[in-house]
């Protein structure tokens, strides 16, 4: 929320964003569309029905025709390893818009969230309470750097990616920081300050929902889950968000950063389309999450 009075320079003006969805959404079409234009270029939205993505032409194919055409890729994508592909055989900056592994636009919200709202995040401590999925890899791969400490509840069988793992680890060590994991929401949420979750089910999973409901029982973040954490706590959530992962006494209060959160998107993706450290893409979004902390 930290940009809405400002007149904007067109900075961008004669560049044209390439935005290839291959998963639909809110927030990433919204923040990517209005901040693109607002910087004065062209937006282009692509989904798998306008273009030949992997099918009836290559992903390299595909990468060197757009290099050709606009002068950034923003690809949200079912797999991490197509992205890796775009961003060989592309010329130009390859944004990860979302993967299986990683969601690295997402996080610089949710960063700078916290920024607004505690004035720093060094010491802050994040509580993951839920799937081990994309949003939490990034987490893993950059909470370190800022000095915050992450403490991780997910059902057996639902943890985190093990090379992201073992990277966390390398960074907690280097960083002087604390990673704690756990298979007990309420061990993950004692003493922090920031309660986060996401969906349980994620596009692409729908024939596993009614297993997953069943193991993500007692998962729920509640106002009950809220009286272990610091006194200071808040919530986070990427959204879309279903009432089963968060109730609504939660969700809407004002412990609830999630609506502030949605629309820093905007600004964060805005000065990353600025930022020279999106040249050749870090697809966790390493470049990135440096910039915000400049």
């Amino acid at each position: 929320m930290c940009c809405t009075s400002l007149s904007y320079v067109p900075l961008l003006q004669g560049k044209s964003l390439a935005m290839i969805f291959e998963k639909r959404s809110t927030r990433t079409r919204l923040s990517n569309e209005t901040g693109f234009a607002l910087l004065g270029g062209h937006p282009c939205f692509l989904t798998t029905q306008d273009i030949h993505l992997g099918v009836n032409e290559s992903l390299k194919d595909t990468a060197r025709v757009l290099s050709g055409m606009t002068d950034a890729v923003l690809a949200r994508v079912y797999c991490q390893t197509d992205l890796d592909l775009l961003a060989k055989e592309a010329k130009i900056p390859i944004v990860n818009g979302l993967s299986d592994m990683y969601h690295p636009i997402q996080i610089l919200a949710d960063y700078l969230t916290l920024q607004e709202h505690y004035g720093h995040l060094n010491g802050l401590t994040i509580s993951w309470i839920g799937d081990g999925n994309n949003v939490l890899n990034s987490i893993m791969m950059s909470a370190a750097k800022f000095g915050m400490n992450l403490r991780i509840a997910t059902p057996k069988g639902y943890e985190p990616d093990s090379a992201v793992i073992s990277a966390a680890k390398q960074f907690s060590k280097e960083f002087g920081t604390k990673l704690f994991m756990t298979n007990e929401p309420l061990e993950a949420a004692t003493g922090a300050n920031v309660l986060v979750t996401d969906t349980w089910v994620s596009m692409g999973q729908e024939e596993e929902k009614k297993k997953r409901l069943k193991d993500f029982n007692g998962y729920q973040i509640t106002m009950q889950t809220g009286k272990v954490a610091s006194p200071d706590w808040t919530f986070l959530h990427c959204l879309p968000r279903k009432p089963e992962e968060v109730d609504d006494a939660v969700f809407y209060s004002p412990k609830s950063l999630v609506f502030p959160e949605a629309e820093n998107r905007k600004w964060t993706v805005m000065v990353q389309r600025l930022s020279k450290k999106t040249n050749k893409v870090q697809t966790w979004g390493g470049g990135a999450l440096l910039m915000l902390s400049a």
